[in-house]
């Protein structure tokens, strides 16, 4: 459909095909942008961009999931936000041409295979979009590189105050494995299944709304972070730095326990959820290295729940999701996907209970939000390997 879709509009046939997955965070929750440890899944629905290098610096792009179609020259200077889906592009051109000369531009089309809300699909575009000016400018990306250049690209141009969580899980995960990553150092390793791990399936749960995480508090709670780091280094008379070199990785533990009750509590939970989230996921990591399934589902819970109390983010709508998921056999773990602010919930379930969890989770959840009767909606994937060109 999408290559028909490319001819119908440009009167040839494209030249590439980059698949750039959605992503989830079973644990890890909200702690890349004070350099946390986190873990995480690509799964195999995602962004598709079919594209061909462009003769001169033209970028022509239209879209089969949003209207109206995006035009600019990647030799002029980087234009200010539209506020559209296209600004995903300019960023992409913005955060390359930092360190590159861009001389070519590409004609696309671009489509998402699952609604927004969540699962990363900014990141997933902008990894693609990065990936594509890259090849069309014979310009050799690390995996490294892109992840930044694309995490750059929605810090200083799309306005999110995000870490490399995002586009790590989208560019270096396999498959096979679930991606532990070190977000102060870049060092990351795939931790590869037990073999007598029991099956599982991810389960992606969205409410029927949907959110902006640049309109969301998700900025805010980074500033809060922030903030709480800068409280434990004054009150302990340490070397302050600017807040935006401030992170809560930089601040042991024991300096929180000294601290906490001194600074203003909305500071303290969340820098509770930053320490007990950096114990949960080396937690996670041993009962992922030995076939745990239950107990890395457990912590995945015990992830939201602090996601809830102490980073106190997830609408009612993402809680009632939750609470659900928490009573229904055959589910192992989950927790808001994303920021929780909206979106969607992700868990890990047993294949074989696929069709109970779907009929119990939506008849009950519509019995609260029957409003989101047309918008509710279930999927079941599988992990997937990164962002990558597939052969026509």
């Amino acid at each position: 459909m999408m290559k028909q879709a490319y001819i119908d509009h440009f009167g040839v046939e494209p030249q590439y095909h980059i698949f750039s997955p959605y992503r989830v965070c079973p644990i890890g929750a909200h702690v890349d942008h004070q350099h946390g440890l986190v873990t995480g899944f690509a799964f195999d629905k995602g962004v598709d961009l079919w594209f061909s290098p462009s003769e001169d610096s033209t970028v022509e792009l239209f879209s089969l999931s949003f209207e109206g179609v995006v035009q600019f020259d990647v030799q002029a200077p980087v234009q200010v936000k539209n506020h559209h889906w296209g600004d995903y592009a300019r960023g992409a051109k913005y955060a390359l041409k930092k360190r590159f000369d861009l001389k070519r531009g590409i004609r696309g089309v671009l489509k998402g295979s699952l609604p927004v809300g969540g699962l990363s699909s900014s990141a997933a575009v902008l990894v693609a979009y990065v990936m594509a000016l890259a090849k069309a400018n014979d310009i050799s990306l690390t995996k490294m590189e892109t992840i930044k250049i694309a995490s750059e690209a929605e810090r200083e141009y799309i306005g999110l105050t995000n870490g490399i969580l995002d586009q790590s899980c989208i560019v270096l995960s396999e498959k096979h494995g679930l991606l532990f990553l070190d977000t102060a150092t870049e060092e990351y390793r795939i931790i590869r299944r037990h073999p007598e791990m029991p099956p599982f399936e991810l389960a992606i749960i969205f409410s029927g709304l949907t959110r902006s995480l640049v309109s969301s508090d998700y900025n805010l709670r980074v500033s809060e972070c922030r903030a709480a780091a800068w409280n434990m280094l004054a009150y302990t008379h340490q070397p302050l730095k600017t807040l935006d070199k401030t992170f809560l990785r930089d601040v042991p533990k024991e300096i929180f326990d000294m601290t906490a009750k001194q600074m203003p509590q909305r500071f303290a939970r969340r820098a509770e959820h930053f320490y007990s989230e950096y114990r949960r996921v080396r937690k996670a990591v041993t009962a992922w290295e030995s076939g745990n399934l239950e107990l890395f589902g457990k912590l995945s819970f015990e992830s939201c729940e602090s996601s809830i109390h102490n980073y106190e983010c997830g609408s009612p709508e993402l809680i009632a999701i939750y609470e659900l998921m928490r009573t229904q056999e055959g589910v192992y773990g989950g927790r808001f996907s994303g920021a929780g602010f909206k979106g969607a919930c992700i868990a890990l379930i047993d294949p074989s209970k696929r069709e109970a969890i779907r009929e119990r989770i939506t008849t009950e959840y519509l019995k609260q939000f029957p409003e989101y009767a047309k918008t509710f909606e279930i999927h079941f994937c599988k992990p997937d390997d990164g962002a990558r060109f597939i052969a026509l």
